[in-house]
């Protein structure tokens, strides 16, 4: 993992965003090109991942009010939290965010009655009228998924009546 973006889906300008130095010499060369980052580059100025973890977790923590549980909610979030959750576990011995994941594309399907082969970010956007352009960029992703969800969300209403 070279980078994490995150944000409150309630408000998108809460973030957090770092990226990270390799934890390992071997990267997976398609996952590096589309992420824009170079892996040499970020082992000389990118964060330690436990550090970065730590910071993570320090922001979820003063961005989370004590009375709410932090909820990871994602795009695929079963890609993405994967990842998170090792990080997490592997570095700092836990994960702020538990089991609590959201998908988007299942909240997707619920609400619109469709099949997982038309969840598609390009689908989902069509559909819901929202224009994104995929920076690639963790926190540019971060955001653009919570106008998804929040677009989702007031669709859900309006179908309750």
């Amino acid at each position: 993992m070279l980078s994490i973006g995150a944000c409150r889906v309630d408000d998108p300008t809460a973030s957090f965003y770092v990226e990270l130095s390799p934890d390992r010499e071997k990267s997976e060369p398609s996952a590096v090109k589309v992420s824009g980052l170079d892996p040499d580059v970020l082992k000389k100025e990118g964060t330690p991942p436990g550090e970065a973890m730590e910071s993570f977790a320090h922001w979820i923590q003063q961005t989370v009010p004590e009375s709410e549980q932090p909820v990871f909610v994602a795009f695929n979030a079963a890609f993405d939290w994967m990842f998170i959750a090792d990080y997490f576990q592997r570095y700092l011995g836990h994960n702020p965010f538990g089991h609590r994941a959201l998908d988007i594309k299942a909240l997707y399907m619920g609400i619109c009655a469709v099949t997982w082969n038309e969840t598609s970010m390009a689908a989902v956007t069509k559909a819901l009228g929202i224009s994104i352009e995929l920076s690639h960029n963790a926190l540019e992703d971060a955001r653009d998924q919570a106008r998804i969800f929040n677009s989702l969300l007031r669709m859900s209403k309006e179908k309750k009546g």
